[in-house]
């Protein structure tokens, strides 16, 4: 009875102590700024978490099968540059502009699972390969400039709001309750837990390991996709530079909420949690005024300690 009593105190404090450090946090910069708690604040930290949020939950898909996907700023940049240009000319309707965006963070990502999967290459150096190449591409596409003068209609998705709640925010919500009905109720997540866990027990119990490695990756760029309509809109621009660095806040939510990046455990609640996180860290550090030099510190010693902590649980 004491043992499973310390197991599940242990469990309850895993659990939850992410919510308790975001609250106590939040205390603690609503007594440093006051501009924190005002509602002008709070929804700005809404906007900037769900770009980062959308992201992560891709990121953890992929790192619960043990990969990782490093070009996921660089989708962004790309997906977003195309439907910039696309807003532009004005020729085709928005919501085919989005599906459009949607679908080639999805095809990119495609590039992703097939080598990943069929050719079992590394996914460092696959994602590394896709991020230079999409940036590439984005370059390429805008000449290095931004494409502006975008549909006042498109720019509600990144700035509006419906019943006071960012549309942004609402985006988040939607992606996550997918997600998570997707790894929890259906097949194709319990595959994902079983590829991440064991691989090779997944393919001798019958799991087609190579499609689920490849779709891990596919539904990693649907949701930079998703995510680069949000920042498009957001920004009023397609920007050439969009995306830069978002991996590293992706990966660091995703292990943050408590993801192992071998595989096999994570919840997305908990990169939900590990997102928020960060953003009222940002959000914080810049209404103290730190330099961004001093903040890029910041978040890698928070991504340091969260490697170290998933490292110190796998041990």
């Amino acid at each position: 009875m004491k043992e499973m009593t310390k197991r599940f105190d242990r469990n309850w404090i895993q659990t939850y102590m992410l919510i308790f450090i975001v609250i106590g946090l939040g205390i603690i910069l609503s007594f440093i700024s006051g501009n924190f708690l005002t509602g002008t604040n709070l929804l700005n930290v809404l906007r900037q978490i769900s770009i980062n949020g959308i992201l992560a939950i891709g990121m953890t898909i992929v790192c619960l099968t043990g990969g990782i996907d490093l070009s996921v700023g660089s989708i962004v940049a790309f997906s977003g540059i195309i439907a910039a240009g696309l807003l532009r000319d004005k020729e085709y309707p928005i919501a085919l502009i989005v599906l459009i965006a949607v679908a080639i963070g999805g095809l990119l990502g495609l590039y992703n699972g097939y080598f990943v999967a069929y050719w079992n290459a590394a996914p460092f150096v696959v994602t590394l390969s896709m991020m230079t190449i999409a940036r590439g591409m984005t370059y390429v596409y805008s000449t290095g400039r931004p494409i502006s003068n975008l549909p006042t209609e498109f720019l509600a998705i990144g700035k509006g709001s419906i019943a006071g709640v960012p549309v942004p925010t609402i985006i988040l919500i939607i992606v996550f309750i997918l997600a998570s009905v997707m790894l929890t109720k259906l097949k194709f997540g319990r595959y994902v837990y079983a590829v991440g866990g064991n691989e090779n027990a997944a393919m001798v119990s019958g799991i087609n390991v190579k499609r689920i490695k490849m779709m891990v990756y596919v539904l990693s760029g649907i949701a930079c996709g998703i995510a680069a309509i949000i920042l498009t809109a957001r920004v009023s621009a397609g920007l050439p530079t969009a995306g830069e660095s978002y991996e590293l806040d992706a990966i660091a939510a995703t292990v943050i909420g408590g993801t192992s990046l071998s595989g096999g455990r994570g919840r997305l609640w908990g990169t939900i949690v590990g997102a928020i996180l960060l953003g009222i860290v940002n959000n914080g550090l810049d209404l103290m005024n730190v330099s961004s030099f001093y903040q890029q510190i910041v978040k890698g010693l928070i991504i340091l300690g969260a490697i170290l902590i998933d490292s110190k649980r796998n041990q």
